[in-house]
């Protein structure tokens, strides 16, 4: 398997491995009021997101099992930024800890390569 392709998952799988408490860690600064580091670490989240859907399409466009669904993470991203054009902080808190925490919590690496 090509080095780039290795490097990927790796990169891949460290990410999805830090990513639940990042969620935890946003929830807990707006619930410290800390509003402005709270919307930073949502737009380094948001960022991430991205790159995940970028590695997952490259992935699989190599042969990489991978499972993640984009759609899902998408409506999570819409949902905040739903919550955040009303400044319901709660909502948006309450989204990382008990919604796209847990979700990656659950989420799959990557899993092999396809035949």
């Amino acid at each position: 398997m090509d080095s780039k392709i290795i490097e990927v998952i790796e990169s891949y799988n460290k990410y999805l491995e830090g990513l639940p408490k990042g969620c935890i860690a946003i929830a807990e600064q707006i619930r410290k009021n800390d509003i402005p580091q709270a919307l930073q670490s949502i737009l380094h989240f948001s960022e991430g997101a991205s790159w995940l859907t970028t590695a997952s399409d490259l992935l699989s466009k190599n042969n990489i099992l991978v499972r993640f669904e984009v759609e899902r993470v998408h409506e999570f991203l819409e949902e905040v930024n739903n919550g955040l054009s009303i400044q319901d902080y709660v909502l948006v808190a309450d989204m990382f800890e008990y919604e796209i925490a847990p979700f990656f919590e659950e989420t799959p690496y990557i899993v092999g390569v396809q035949s």
